[in-house]
């Protein structure tokens, strides 16, 4: 069994070592290459002037912040456990998770920290999901974006997947964004493989990420029910399984 992983490279290690340890071969196809900034060090190192925390809407934000300073000593908050673990292994002492998605983020904020005591520093791609800025704003927060890195879609299928695709030999796809879920259904219907979804269970982050799927019409979709690495391989697991069932019962499809 195949299963299509659509992550930048740099953050995919992780959930394709979990599907080969169910015997799932790992498809690794990119869908965004991530380039740090140029003049992140000078763009970030007035940001940090007299800020509180720094926070990371994703792990490759981390890594770009890492990247561009040696400051660790500045408290760390992290949308989910990926963000937090990027911080964590880039130095950062501090770290704390909201396991969840940017609002999630903006509660454990406003629960661990006070307007008054200094802004903080976003480390952010050049476009950005949800209105951070804005929701803490509302609650008295100066947050200063610090645009760290960019997220570049693919301009096509590789060569290797397209085959893969029109025979028919991926079962399942991972999704971890609207923006890659998104690039995949341009990708495939502009290489006149829409159909091929037909053949492919999909997982999505989301129901955001579920709603980038539609225009194809996949064997079925999976939305994780947490927005984490951890839900969307559970969702995976039910959706082996359920497949199993019925291969014993003789149905074709899930439901």
């Amino acid at each position: 069994m195949r299963a299509l992983v659509t992550r930048p490279r740099e953050s995919a290690a992780a959930v394709c070592a979990a599907l080969a340890a169910r015997g799932i071969a790992p498809v690794l196809e990119p869908l965004l290459e991530v380039r740090f900034a140029a003049d992140g060090a000078a763009v970030l190192a007035p940001l940090l002037e007299g800020a509180q925390a720094v926070l990371f809407t994703s792990a490759n934000g981390a890594r770009a912040f890492a990247a561009a300073t040696a400051r660790r000593d500045i408290p760390a908050f992290a949308v989910g456990e990926a963000s937090a673990a990027a911080a964590r292994e880039a130095g950062f002492a501090t770290v704390e998770s909201a396991g969840g998605d940017v609002a999630d983020l903006a509660v454990l904020v406003r629960r661990r920290l006070a307007p008054g005591r200094g802004a903080l520093v976003h480390a952010a791609a050049r476009t950005v999901a949800g209105d951070l800025a804005g929701t803490l704003g509302a609650q008295g927060f100066t947050v200063r974006r610090a645009v760290l890195y960019e997220a570049v879609t693919a301009m096509a299928l590789s060569p290797a997947t397209a085959a893969l695709l029109a025979e028919r030999a991926v079962a399942l796809a991972l999704f971890f964004s609207p923006r890659t879920a998104g690039c995949f259904v341009r990708l495939a219907r502009a290489a006149g493989l829409g159909e091929a979804a037909g053949a492919i269970v999909a997982l999505a982050l989301s129901p955001a990420v579920a709603a980038a799927l539609e225009p194809v019409p996949w064997r079925a979709v999976r939305v994780a029910p947490a927005p984490s690495e951890a839900a969307l391989l559970a969702a995976l697991d039910r959706a082996i399984a359920e497949g199993a069932a019925m291969a014993a019962t003789g149905q074709d499809r899930p439901a």
